[in-house]
């Protein structure tokens, strides 16, 4: 399975698939802005990543009308699923590895995998 989950209009997530180039031809791109993210597509990201919370964005603005909340990770389950901006982006699920985010350290773990097969 070769998927990502990202959004068009956020900057970062289209020149991180720029830069990976032809090595993304086989993945199913998913815009979470015009297809929202199923509650089993969070749960597949969830038992890939161990935790509902390491998909989820603390970055995203509208988190800090959360931030003052005791959140549980059935919280983020529904916020991702009720709100595209508090998945963390771009999300790459590869065979059965993820990579969250757009720290250089997941960018470059992600192209040595991609590079290894």
């Amino acid at each position: 399975m070769k998927k990502i989950y990202f959004l068009s209009t956020c900057s970062t997530c289209i020149r991180i698939m720029k830069d990976l180039g032809p090595a993304l031809a086989e993945f199913e791109k998913i815009d979470i802005k015009l297809r929202s993210i199923s509650f089993s597509e969070i749960d597949q990201l969830r038992d890939l990543a161990g935790s509902y919370e390491a998909v989820f964005s603390k970055r995203a603005i509208k988190y800090k009308a959360l931030k003052d909340l005791p959140l549980q990770e059935s919280n983020y389950r529904k916020l991702i699923h009720d709100e595209y901006t508090f998945l963390k982006r771009p999300v790459f699920i590869v065979d059965e590895q993820i990579f969250i985010g757009n720290r250089p350290e997941n960018i470059l773990a992600l192209k040595a995998y991609l590079t290894k097969g």
